[in-house]
């Protein structure tokens, strides 16, 4: 190879180099989709959903005077009927409205519920209230959900809603209710009753909403009950005024826990009730005794999925 060859060679390699390097400095760094600043999943009536995930967007520029700030943000939504969408956030007096390019198909999220409008008018998605994500290590597949009740909660496979009206405490103080009866493989060879339950109930039109409400006063209850003094706890960012109630009878034993939350109107309650046979009432080695601790634990856990409707 003579002399001129070989430098031909080094010059075309040094181009290709020189080239290449000019393309790897101006080729921009693949872009990161933006990140999510919050997410939410919302049961709505008749059993469908929607899972939003939201966006902040751009920094606004300075509003002219007397004009409201220009939001940047958007929400991504993922419908139960299989419809995605992504929308631009707009002004809004109230809650943060969110609306494709025509308007056609508006998103309204306003404290712990939301709107869907389509042409105007209410879609197909009405009732919806966000769903409260399960407690870390806690399994509640189960959701319920109802606008009439207005509440969402989380609950393990099996639990069985049924709504009840309470008027055993005389005129002008029902309790309406919805109770989720255990699963019957939770006392299946054991002393647990089947009909023990946590349940969500409500008082209207009370002056302080308080867990004494919801119970018998001491002495009334199957002839032996005795009703604890109300405390106020704070679990997991809510505070509660909580009371307790005990009773026995033929050989049953019932425990009951309230936990209302001061402030709301109709005054709402989460109940614990537990009934239970007396374990030394069984034949030997007939049953087990059960597991109240983690009994317990499971009504905790359900209870703080409770979510009110706004």
């Amino acid at each position: 190879m003579s002399f001129r060859t070989k430098v031909s060679i080094l010059i075309i390699v040094a181009l290709v180099l020189l080239v290449a390097g000019v393309w790897m400095r101006k080729a921009p760094p693949a872009a990161e989709p933006p990140a999510a600043i919050a997410t939410a999943t919302y049961a709505c009536d008749g059993g469908k959903t929607i899972t939003a995930a939201y966006y902040a967007g751009a920094p606004a520029p300075a509003p002219k005077p007397g004009e409201p700030p220009t939001p940047t943000g958007s929400v991504a939504l993922a419908l139960s009927d299989g419809r995605g969408l992504t929308l631009a956030q707009t002004i809004s007096a109230d809650g943060t409205r969110y609306a494709n390019r025509d308007e056609s198909f508006i998103f309204w999220s306003k404290g712990n519920g939301a709107i869907v409008l389509e042409d105007g008018h209410p879609g197909s998605y009405t009732g919806c209230i966000v769903v409260a994500p399960p407690p870390t290590g806690e399994r509640l597949p189960q959701i319920f959900a109802s606008s009439t009740a207005g509440f969402s909660i989380r609950l393990p496979d099996g639990y069985v809603p049924k709504p009840y009206l309470y008027q055993e405490f005389g005129p002008g103080k029902d309790i309406s209710g919805i109770k989720f009866t255990i699963a019957p493989s939770v006392a299946t060879g054991t002393n647990l009753a089947a009909d023990s339950y946590v349940s969500v109930e409500q008082i209207p039109q009370v002056q302080e909403c308080s867990a004494n409400l919801f119970l018998d006063q001491p002495g009334t209850f199957l002839g032996q009950s005795r009703a604890l003094a109300t405390q106020m706890l704070t679990d997991d960012g809510t505070t509660y005024s909580v009371a307790s109630s005990t009773g026995a009878g033929a050989g049953n034993r019932y425990f009951e826990t309230v936990y209302a939350l001061p402030g709301t109107n109709p005054c709402t309650a989460v109940r614990y009730f537990i009934h239970y046979g007396v374990f030394e009432n069984y034949p030997p080695g007939a049953v087990q005794a059960f597991n109240e601790p983690a009994l317990l634990a499971t009504f905790d856990a359900i209870r703080r999925t409770l979510t009110l409707a706004p």
